[in-house]
């Protein structure tokens, strides 16, 4: 039997051809009065890409909620923008953090640095510290605005600007940088005056848990520095997606 799709997934669609070109303030806009600040969430890392959507958003309407993750292994720098963007904002940042007792049986079972053993290792890893307290988040909202971008990697090139989250429930994920060069959106925080994360100035493209993330070299690719002992796989940890094997071919679901 064919599944129908959902009103929600037909709408979602046709916003996205409809925003297509816009400002990246604008499909916020258009989300947010869609489905309401107290019923939408941005969830960042704290890279460039999700502060400025937090950004945006905020000064859209102040009342949406701005979230990170914090997995347990993040920089000491990453802890310390927290309270720079906290400052800067005027305002709250809520951190959520992974489930106490998964990630004691992880690493009383595993180790504490499993996540080097194998990719599978890793991506339980990712999931106890990223993807099961991300479940959380959404969980209570209709939709979730992300710092996607579709020149990050060849995996994220089709990223639309509004989505249908299956994988979340069937929340809208709203991805408002995805047409945006790193030059865009480094333009918009220098012009607004908003900080960066100080890993940047050390050579970091894409930051995540300490353990997990170095600085690019020269000719890297954006995302070489996430989980660099690995290869052939996507440079992905589970939240937008599974990783993809380089042997399993555009087939691959």
């Amino acid at each position: 039997m064919t599944q129908l799709a959902s009103p929600l997934a037909g709408e979602l669609a046709r916003a996205a051809e409809q925003l297509d070109g816009a400002h990246p303030r604008e499909v916020i806009a258009w989300a947010l009065q869609r489905f309401g600040p107290r019923r939408s969430v941005v969830v960042t890392g704290l890279q460039a890409e999700g502060v400025a959507v937090a950004d945006m958003a905020i000064s859209v309407d102040v009342g949406v909620r701005v979230v990170t993750i914090d997995t347990g292994r993040l920089p000491q720098e990453t802890y310390e923008y927290i309270d720079t963007l906290r400052a800067h904002f005027g305002r709250a940042i809520e951190v959520v953090h992974p489930d106490a007792a998964m990630l004691s049986d992880y690493t009383t079972q595993n180790g504490v640095n499993a996540f080097y053993s194998s990719v599978q290792m890793r991506l339980d890893c990712c999931h106890i510290r990223k993807v099961e307290p991300l479940e959380r988040i959404l969980g209570g909202v209709d939709a979730w605005f992300t710092g996607l971008r579709r020149t990050q990697s060849e995996r994220r090139q089709g990223t639309p600007l509004v989505e249908h989250d299956v994988a979340h429930g069937g929340v809208a994920k709203v991805n408002p940088v995805a047409g945006w060069t790193e030059a865009q959106v480094r333009d918009h925080l220098r012009e607004r005056g908003v900080p960066l994360h100080p890993l940047y100035e050390k050579g970091y493209t894409s930051i995540g848990c300490a353990p997990c993330t170095r600085a690019v070299q020269p000719g890297e690719d954006e995302r070489a520095g996430r989980w660099w002992w690995e290869s052939g796989i996507d440079k992905e940890c589970g939240i937008h997606g599974r990783p993809q094997d380089a042997t399993e071919g555009d087939d691959a679901s």
